[in-house]
């Protein structure tokens, strides 16, 4: 159920900074039409950290809809209080979501014994299956394999989003975690590679304004044509490196915007790209083909 091209979705909104949610359904309707195998609402390039736990839940419920079953949805449930998490995993479930992505911990800086205690506490809570979301970037703590591999026991616990970049990891994963154990990239730049070292899809910021050429990348893998997965990543190069010109979601919304999903609207403490980025990731697009 969980592999390929799984898009981190933008939340859309109008310039006032409202959600809007006619361009999100609109959003993830494109989204599918373009053969994306997967959705993840309210992650890091969901502005999770800035929408209150109402719109939290109103957009998850909004993926929700707008995929009608076509897709899976990874409905993003992260929080550095665990009881918070719970909430959010279980809200997720009841309004029927397909798994849910948490985030390690940030700013607390658990140990690696808290860390499996916390993920060890949601997977008891809730029935539903779990991805570990480990990005040492921007949480500072980095979750070890060994305690990964604890956690994967776990029936709930089915894998993991790797947002490290580090293309020894999902070697060592696999070893220490098993083969059932999903794998997915968190990192457009070497999602192809990842693939090759055991992964089994890319939950990608890059596929909100190109998702065909991101699914396309995958089903190329999928048919063991690499010549052409490894042209697709190469025409998306440029683009991968606009979308992270600056602080993510700041980029890909505006590029979003461009392509009529919303404003390029963030919420602070975002603010929007600057003039030079903004001309760069057009740019970008330009140069892939998403715009005339």
């Amino acid at each position: 159920m969980f592999h390929g091209s799984l898009t981190a979705l933008v939340t859309p909104m109008h310039a006032d900074g409202r959600i809007d949610e006619a361009a999100y359904t609109r959003l993830i309707d494109w989204q599918i039409e373009q053969g994306t195998q997967g959705i993840v609402p309210v992650g890091t390039t969901g502005e999770s950290p800035t929408l209150t736990h109402d719109e939290h839940k109103r957009v998850v419920e909004l993926a929700i809809a707008g995929a009608r079953g076509r897709v899976p949805v990874i409905a993003g449930a992260g929080s550095n209080s665990t009881a918070e998490a719970i909430a959010l995993a279980a809200h997720a479930k009841k309004a029927g979501a397909d798994a849910v992505l948490v985030v390690t911990p940030y700013y607390n800086k658990p140990t690696q014994e808290g860390l499996f205690r916390h993920y060890m506490a949601i997977a008891d809570a809730v029935e539903i299956p779990l991805f570990i979301y480990n990005i040492p970037g921007r949480s500072v703590i980095d979750m070890s394999v060994e305690t990964m591999a604890r956690l994967a026991a776990h029936k709930n616990i089915v894998g993991v989003k790797d947002a490290t970049a580090n293309l020894a990891r999902p070697l060592h994963t696999l070893r220490a975690c098993g083969p059932e154990f999903i794998q997915l990239s968190g990192e457009d730049h070497t999602a192809l590679a990842y693939l090759a070292a055991g992964g089994r899809g890319c939950i990608s910021v890059t596929a909100n304004v190109a998702p065909k050429l991101c699914a396309q990348l995958h089903a190329a893998w999928a048919r063991g044509d690499l010549k052409a997965a490894m042209a697709i990543q190469m025409r998306l190069l440029p683009l991968h490196d606009a979308m992270f010109i600056e602080s993510n979601p700041g980029p890909v919304k505006y590029a979003a915007s461009l392509l009529g999903f919303g404003t390029n609207t963030v919420r602070l403490p975002l603010a929007e790209v600057s003039a030079e980025s903004a001309g760069r990731i057009k740019a970008a697009m330009l140069e892939v083909g998403l715009l005339a």
